[in-house]
């Protein structure tokens, strides 16, 4: 599994991604962009170096000789959490500049599964056309939205759902939240 972590907002949802991953036992090659630094510094008072410690492999976001930027390194899919404006628009027009946009070309020419995670609000019409575009080739656009039917009581819950939705998309078991019929509300 490659997982990227972009300069939007939203660490707390890709570290505990990353502790899914973990307790599920699936090998994570993880990717922080320079703008994701920052973020993870702001949001989780630390620095990538703690998110690296739930990965299998680190690669750096400029090191696109890494396994993950070619199509023979099998992958059971790809998420991009947070994903920003600016690595959804590279991404949906083919700007592979990077490890992290190369690495998500890779799952989109392999007919791999490729999940981003948008943090903007409200979003520009200009972002809305490049989700389309990403949509159209089959990415699953997995907005940040809250689950206010789950009744959580936390930004700690709240990050837990989307977390476990995103673990939903590559069929990795979790505990995360209880679904809608499961118990929502209690």
């Amino acid at each position: 599994m490659v997982v990227g972590v972009s300069g939007a907002s939203g660490a707390p949802i890709a570290q505990r991604v990353l502790d899914g991953l973990a307790a599920a036992s699936v090998p994570v090659h993880l990717v922080v962009s320079n703008g994701a630094r920052a973020v993870i510094q702001e949001e989780l008072a630390g620095t990538p170096e703690a998110l690296a410690r739930l990965a299998s492999a680190t690669h750096s976001d400029g090191d696109l000789s890494a396994p993950i930027s070619s199509g023979s390194f099998r992958t059971r899919g790809m998420v991009v959490v947070p994903c920003s404006s600016n690595t959804a628009a590279k991404i949906a027009l083919g700007l592979a500049d990077t490890l992290l946009t190369r690495a998500a070309h890779v799952h989109l020419k392999e007919h791999r599964r490729l999940v981003v995670v948008p943090r903007e609000t409200p979003m520009d019409a200009i972002l809305l056309r490049h989700l389309s575009t990403l949509a159209e080739l089959g990415v699953v656009i997995l907005v940040a939205s809250p689950p206010y039917y789950l009744h959580a009581r936390t930004v700690e819950e709240q990050t837990d759902y989307l977390a476990g939705k995103i673990l939903d998309q590559f069929e990795v078991p979790h505990h995360l939240y209880k679904g809608w019929k499961e118990g929502a509300g209690t």
